[in-house]
């Protein structure tokens, strides 16, 4: 099942994704036209996940009976994050060959001489981003004017469907309601002074709309194996990075049961990947203009789509 945000007729909603999303269920309206009654548990992303089986029950029934009335095509709709607010966003590291490459790149040597910290091999690190600076697919993304070196990153995350607090690698897979795309847009130049402060990030990630989840939320019953995904980007329909999950080091298991440890987490909460080997023009010395098209694909997830402009 893919689920999706969409601004239709001014209003938010959320909606089923039919096809390869030339088409949407609305959700409340095809729940008031099969019933009669109103659906609140459906008015937005967040209370559908919050619902639990009971939410998923109704939705089986709305796709199972798909009614004409409440389908719309995606030219009629705005494109929204599928999660517009998310409780909480963690960006990890999951893909340690990313880190080698652009520590070779930035050093000028080898990747095969970069030699990472333990501690980065030892446990799944994030970092917290802005959860309210978040846009979706087809949005265009004004450029802050104190950068000029303009990045994608190649991501995808996971959207947790249940909460804890010390949950185990083991349990994990069971706190995953879906997955989705993740576009880590990043100034490279800001970054590069931020990071030799040794404070963290701050303007290179937060700018507005610089993190993109779309264009919808796949379950994770559909998914399956969340780690035998093709990842795949373009800039203006030519392609400029290709992976695989399965190359994480760390696991979407590893990461909630690490950052679970002795804190609570949330239904709700978006976990990034990091970005998948050659996922970023740092790797490649080649960076975005004004004007470009980044398509960001991952096999299963759909293509996330965003114009760059000054």
């Amino acid at each position: 099942m893919k689920l999706a945000t969409v601004e239709h007729e001014r209003a938010e909603r959320t909606a089923l994704v039919l096809g390869q999303g030339e088409r949407l269920l609305l959700l409340e309206r095809a729940h008031h036209l099969t019933t009669g009654e109103h659906a609140p548990a459906l008015a937005t992303m967040q209370l559908i996940i919050d619902g639990g089986d009971p939410v998923r029950r109704i939705l089986d029934r709305l796709a199972a009976r798909e009614p004409a009335e409440a389908v719309v095509a995606a030219s009629e709709v705005r494109w929204l994050a599928p999660l517009p607010r998310p409780v909480q966003i963690r960006d990890f590291g999951g893909f340690m060959d990313h880190f080698r490459n652009a520590r070779a790149r930035i050093q000028g040597i080898p990747a095969e001489q970069v030699e990472l910290p333990a501690v980065m091999l030892e446990r799944p690190l994030y970092y917290f981003t802005n959860r309210l600076s978040v846009t979706g697919h087809d949005s265009d993304i004004t450029w802050p004017a104190y950068s000029s070196v303009r990045d994608y990153e190649l991501e995808f995350a996971c959207v947790l469907g249940r909460g804890g607090t010390d949950i185990t690698a083991a349990e994990a897979p069971s706190h995953v309601f879906g997955y989705t795309i993740f576009n880590d847009f990043s100034a490279r130049d800001t970054q590069l002074e931020e990071i030799a402060t040794g404070l963290g990030l701050s303007k290179s990630k937060d700018f507005a709309d610089s993190n993109v989840l779309g264009p919808w939320i796949t379950t994770a019953d559909e998914v399956g194996d969340p780690y035998r995904l093709t990842m795949t980007a373009r800039v203006n329909g030519e392609e400029v990075s290709r992976g695989t999950t399965a190359g994480m080091h760390h696991t979407f298991a590893d990461m909630i049961a690490f950052a679970s440890r002795s804190t609570r987490l949330h239904a709700g909460e978006v976990l990034g990947s990091g970005t998948v080997p050659t996922g970023c023009g740092l790797e490649h010395g080649r960076f975005l203009e004004p004007g470009d098209t980044v398509e960001l694909e991952v096999s299963g997830l759909g293509v996330l789509r965003n114009r760059v402009v000054a």
